[in-house]
């Protein structure tokens, strides 16, 4: 099984448990629950990484694009009628396909509102839980592999202690918060 799979089966981007994260992390952002649409792009925004080799190569990169599809499937076409996609708005497809500022980036766009939430969500869980997915599913060894210039091959523990700090000191995170 790959570890994009695994991941959303019971790794750290668990099709259940990481949604309620990210929905979490959203009120704690913005002060509001997500409305009903934005629970559908979370809870599809990482569903892109089922059958993906990796998280963070270039399968893995390319996640975004499933859940962005079914946003503006489900939620941005008028009632199934048939139209140019130029015709038909895309708020809640951008706000999927974006919360990868990686994907951004690479398409000169702002990330969206759900790549905060869905970074910050990492502070919203208890630690030991995220470890343990991270480690079922093989995440872990991926993640600690691109943090070697940070930490060194530092325990798993000081790598999520280290990746929590990272977020919480996001530049676009901290002018959430202040803004309050």
């Amino acid at each position: 099984m790959k570890i994009g799979t695994k991941s959303i089966l019971f790794g750290v981007h668990q099709f259940l448990w990481h949604p309620l994260t990210v929905g979490l992390a959203w009120r704690r952002l913005f002060c509001v629950w997500p409305t009903w649409r934005e629970w559908f792009c979370i809870f599809v925004h990482d569903l892109g990484y089922w059958g993906k080799p990796n998280i963070d190569g270039p399968e893995g990169r390319e996640h975004p694009k499933l859940g962005a599809r079914l946003a503006w499937h489900y939620l941005d076409t008028y009632d199934g009628r048939n139209v140019t996609v130029a015709t038909i708005p895309r708020a809640y497809h951008d706000l999927t396909l974006y919360h990868s500022r990686e994907y951004a980036k690479l398409h000169n766009e702002d990330p969206s509102l759900l790549c905060w939430a869905d970074k910050y969500s990492v502070l919203c869980e208890p630690r030991w839980f995220y470890l343990l997915r991270a480690r079922l599913s093989g995440e872990i060894k991926e993640f600690k592999s691109h943090a070697v210039p940070y930490i060194g091959s530092g325990s798993d523990r000081l790598w999520l202690n280290w990746y929590r700090l990272k977020i919480a000191n996001l530049k676009e995170i901290r002018e959430i918060l202040d803004s309050k």
